[in-house]
């Protein structure tokens, strides 16, 4: 038995290979899995749970019901693409909602789980705007708006964003290391795993004195990966093509 962990899909329409991916990744080899979880970015964007109306949407939904109703559970935490996600998703899915930072003990190893936005304290702009979006009276006051108004303001934010990239430098994009050091002594774990970034890896940190490892999840713009865990311990899985 497992666990799996995967974020960063941005699934989408106009992507429809990642889509399929995901899909078939539902089907097998996850229902062999103890349970799955996604660490944010599971859809590209997200404008409110009235998107389960749209046909693609209302499928990927479908399959995850049919994950948890075969004994899977599925965790999801919000990414910065669809921190919208709400009850509705989750009655639909059989999903359940985690706080933007959790730990979980897998086989033994208390894990700390969390999207990893909030380790990139180095990009101001970003925190400040994940600080206004995230606020519950924003998000009342936008949710009221018509759902093609909602995903127009979507689509320019994520165009600004595209844009606002090219011009920081790479590091600033990153984790902070202080921060992750920070995370390790608030929660007393030795395991941390999140995605974001988009830089997969495992990275090992020294924080006073206790070795400690972090893996990053790998995003699904070229082909689909998870990160298997058990009792040995983790391995990243990349899913085969075609």
């Amino acid at each position: 038995m497992f666990t799996a962990f995967v974020s960063d899909l941005h699934l989408a329409p106009d992507r429809p290979a990642e889509a399929a991916a995901f899909r078939g990744f539902l089907r097998a080899p996850l229902r062999q899995a103890d349970a799955l979880y996604i660490l944010g970015d599971l859809f590209d964007h997200w404008a409110g749970d009235d998107e389960l109306s749209d046909g693609f949407n209302r499928d990927i939904a479908s399959d995850l019901r049919a994950l948890t109703d075969s004994g899977v559970t599925a965790h999801l935490i919000h990414g910065n693409r669809d921190f919208l996600l709400r009850e509705r998703f989750a009655a639909a899915t059989g999903v359940r909602m985690l706080p933007d930072r959790v730990v979980v003990d897998l086989y033994g190893t208390p894990t700390l789980l969390m999207h990893g936005d909030l380790l990139c304290t180095q990009d101001r702009r970003y925190q400040a705007f994940r600080k206004l979006v995230r606020n519950r009276s924003v998000q009342r006051w936008f949710l009221r708006l018509p759902l093609a108004r909602r995903k127009g303001v979507m689509g320019g934010a994520r165009r600004m964003s595209e844009r606002e990239k090219q011009a920081k430098q790479s590091r600033i994009m990153d984790v902070t290391l202080a921060a992750v050091d920070e995370a390790f002594r608030q929660f007393a774990c030795a395991r941390l795993i999140h995605g974001h970034t988009h830089r997969p890896a495992r990275h090992e940190h020294v924080v006073d004195g206790r070795r400690c490892e972090r893996w990053v999840l790998a995003d699904w713009y070229e082909g689909g990966q998870y990160l298997r865990v058990t009792a040995a311990g983790c391995e990243p899985v990349r899913l085969p093509t075609g």
